[in-house]
């Protein structure tokens, strides 16, 4: 690591492992095979910070800065990665536009209820039509209609909404402004005209709830709006460079996982009078896994240290999310490889590690498209 983790992180660090240990771990394989979070897990986490990592304290959170709430993502990640998507996607896809684009009345009448361990927040970018093109691809429209805005359009693939109190949705506010054109609007789910489609039936991740949203006429109060009109495109990006820490944090975590798991078997299991781990060609996966991890950990930390010290981090918080997620495949894969037939069981984690991995290098941007982020800030750094 490029400095070492002040004694708090550490030791903060230490509980949300014990944590995870204790009140997730035991539920992973149930809330994968049940397709539902376990919210009785939730509702514990207000007393670790986990429900309001970078929330004011006035508001519930312990105002955390970046590198401890990717700490505690990663270890999230390490035991269940359908909890720490969703956890994830609270913290930094909705709790986050709050508290920085916020009014003072959105702050007290949405956070307290966000950092209280009942609800998970959402964020609605994703369109049917529209994944890594909202810009020109995004159709969802709100109106100005007297005192407030007329919602219509489909949002896809969005984290959380049936057990949101309220989704930022991100909304063309004017059709001939291009990047200009756009706002976010805070929108309750319970609202008429709000319908929340059954969640989508997944690869992995199967515990965090994904689902299409339609909004048909819906109409909301104009002070709904977060932050300014015409700036939603801006904020959306703002955002998505901070997510990308989070899902590459998460990444770290299921690709740790899965790395211990590889190695406590291999140091078990016995073929050709030995354990497998004195074969060179296992020690080779546990070695090339220790390496990347490493790396994209150390990545991780400095991305959300870069970020904390205020400086522009958009680079490298793709570089560390391209890196992460890619790494996080690649060890899930050798997991399997060490575990053999087990590794295809589902009595083994490293078979739900494997399909949690799988989302993360297209969630955020996909690693395609990290690479068009990090190649465009590369030649523009280099012509001045």
């Amino acid at each position: 690591m490029f400095f070492d983790l002040p004694e708090e992180l550490q030791m903060f660090q230490r509980a949300v492992r014990d944590f995870c240990e204790n009140e997730l771990k035991p539920h992973a394989q149930e809330i994968d095979e049940s397709a539902s979070l376990n919210m009785d897990v939730i509702a514990k986490m207000p007393a670790m910070g986990l429900t309001g990592l970078q929330v004011s304290e006035e508001f519930g959170g312990v105002e955390m800065d970046t590198i401890g709430a990717s700490i505690a993502v990663e270890e999230l990640g390490r035991v269940c990665g359908s909890t720490a998507l969703s956890v994830s996607a609270h913290n930094g896809l909705c709790c986050g536009p709050i508290m920085l684009w916020g009014t003072d009345e959105q702050k007290q009448t949405y956070l307290p209820t966000l950092t209280s361990g009942k609800y998970l927040g959402s964020l609605a970018l994703t369109e049917p039509q529209a994944g890594s093109d909202l810009l020109n691809g995004a159709k969802t429209y709100a109106k100005r209609d007297g005192d407030g805005w007329v919602i219509n359009g489909h949002k896809a693939w969005i984290t959380n909404p049936m057990y949101a109190p309220v989704i930022v949705v991100l909304c063309r506010t004017d059709q001939e402004a291009g990047s200009r054109g756009f706002s976010m609007i805070l929108v309750e789910p319970n609202t008429n005209g709000v319908t929340l489609h059954p969640p989508e039936k997944k690869m992995g991740v199967k515990g965090s709830p994904t689902q299409m949203i339609t909004f048909e006429n819906v109409r909301v109060p104009a002070s709904n709006l977060l932050g300014e009109e015409g700036r939603g495109f801006h904020q959306t990006m703002q955002t998505l460079d901070s997510g990308r820490i989070s899902i590459g944090a998460l990444s770290v975590g299921l690709a740790q996982g899965a790395f211990e798991e590889m190695v406590k078997y291999a140091s078990e299991r016995q073929a050709f009078g030995q354990s497998i781990a004195q074969l060179q060609l296992i020690q080779e996966k546990i070695a090339n896994a220790a390496m990347e991890i490493e790396a994209a950990r150390t990545l991780i930390y400095k991305a959300a240290w870069t970020k904390d010290q205020g400086r522009d981090y958009g680079k490298l918080a793709a570089i560390a999310k391209l890196k992460a997620t890619e790494v996080a495949e690649k060890v899930c894969f050798d997991a399997i490889q060490v575990h053999g037939s087990y590794g295809y069981s589902r009595e083994y984690s490293v078979e739900r590690m494997y399909r949690d991995q799988r989302l993360m290098t297209i969630g955020e941007g996909t690693s395609e498209i990290q690479r068009v982020v990090i190649a465009r800030r590369v030649l523009k750094e280099f012509n001045g």
